[in-house]
């Protein structure tokens, strides 16, 4: 195997393993940054030694069993927990005797029987309300999504320095406020999971509609959440907050392919190929929804957004939405979870089902409210409903208006074509 072929390799393995790894190490040595940098040496070993030496039969083991040994030597070095020390030391009793590095998977088989509670430990406590947002979505995406910190700064369109320091303050906040290393208490867990599940979804919608830049979607962040997504309802198999996710993120990822044109240019919704969207997605996507159904005696947030993005995925043709169920959810939305946004979207929807001056009534009702003062998508829906009405002028107004307040490029150039086709 070629060099590049090999380093290729282990950048698919660490993809794979590195969250399970750090998982592991953590609950070693109960400090999340010192886990990830025991990692990240054996996965520097690894480059060193797998391009003269071969790729491991078993090079998730190989990893596993590289960074476990780096564990021992610190808390050899630091003379910290005694009781560990011992324990990894009969773990590694065996593997001393082979050959330097030459591990088998048998070294993890203890972990893997704690490796679900592990994994949901590391994503409590990268998620945890002790962090900043901006710093809960780039420690989950470097210890959990494996990125590196150049592709997290890529995908949110920022510096790699800035991106660095944001990780190494997370780090540093996490040891310094000793947030331990655990699933919380049954008291915390509501709010805590909620912490969780923010997270994985402003990940997938900065993928999914990106904020800024010259490109609409980035789809590896919307690949990535869904792998958390997943990985995450699998963990808390009796939560139907955690299954109403995925089950909108299954739904909006399955119409990525046709959300864009041959140049990258926005598709509408209702100009979308339907015949196009991925089947499989939506499948799965309904088969949560209905697993978040049966658990829950009420829908929550995020089952309800699945829900609205069910009856988009079930109607063949956008006249076969049932718009008035999606008035409805919105409806039982905004009860639950009230806010401008969701009003705006309920406008969006009354506006389809029962006229568009219905629905302008409602957004008129929101041109005040001061958190919506620079959101783009305000006066966007009102000069849709104004072309619909027939008041160009005004529309065209508020096209021109959303376009300067979008930071994206392909946002912008879709506003301005249509304040351009908005005709006295």
């Amino acid at each position: 195997m070629s060099d590049s072929a090999t380093h290729r390799t282990i950048n698919a393995v660490w993809r794979m393993e590195s969250a399970r790894i750090i998982a592991s190490l953590a609950r070693i040595v109960r400090d999340v940054g010192l886990a990830e940098d025991l990692a990240q040496d054996a996965l520097v070993t690894a480059l060193e030694q797998w391009p003269e030496k071969g790729v491991p039969e078993n090079p998730g083991a190989w990893l596993m069993a590289a960074a476990k040994f780096r564990a021992l030597d610190r808390l050899r070095r630091n003379k910290l927990l005694e009781r560990k020390h011992e324990e990894l030391s009969r773990e590694l009793e065996a593997q001393e005797k082979s050959a330097a590095l030459d591990f088998a998977a048998a070294v993890t088989n203890d972990l893997d029987d704690d490796i679900g509670d592990d994994l949901l430990r590391l994503v409590f406590t990268a998620c945890h309300p002790v962090l900043s947002t901006e710093a809960r979505v780039a420690l989950t995406l470097r210890l959990l999504g494996g990125l590196t910190t150049d592709e997290i700064a890529r995908a949110f369109l920022a510096s790699e320095p800035a991106i660095a320091q944001r990780i190494v303050r997370a780090k540093r906040t996490l040891a310094e406020a000793r947030v331990p290393f655990e699933v919380p208490r049954a008291s915390e867990f509501g709010l805590r999971l909620s912490s969780v599940l923010e997270v994985i979804y402003l990940i997938f919608n900065e993928g999914y509609s990106a904020t800024a830049g010259d490109d609409w979607m980035r789809p590896a962040l919307c690949e990535e959440a869904l792998r958390l997504g997943r990985i995450l309802a699998e963990l808390v198999p009796k939560e139907p907050e955690a299954h109403g996710l995925i089950a909108l993120l299954e739904i909006q990822a399955s119409r990525i392919r046709t959300r864009t044109g041959p140049k990258g240019e926005i598709v509408p919704l209702f100009e979308q190929n339907r015949a196009r969207w991925d089947q499989l997605l939506i499948r799965r996507g309904l088969a949560a929804l209905k697993r978040a159904e049966l658990l829950g005696e009420a829908l929550g947030p995020y089952a309800l957004q699945a829900a609205i993005a069910a009856c988009h995925a079930r109607a063949r043709t956008p006249e076969e939405t049932d718009w008035a169920r999606i008035v409805a959810l919105y409806d039982a939305l905004a009860q639950l979870v009230p806010s401008p946004v969701v009003e705006l979207n309920r406008a969006v929807a009354v506006g389809i089902a029962f006229g568009p001056a219905a629905g302008l009534e409602l957004v008129d009702e929101l041109i005040a409210e001061p958190s919506l003062k620079a959101y783009h998508l305000l006066p966007s829906v009102r000069g849709d409903l104004l072309a619909k009405l027939g008041r160009n002028d005004e529309a065209r107004q508020e096209f021109e208006r959303a376009a300067a307040l979008t930071g994206n490029l392909r946002e912008r150039t879709l506003l301005l074509q249509r304040a351009a086709g908005c005709k006295s």
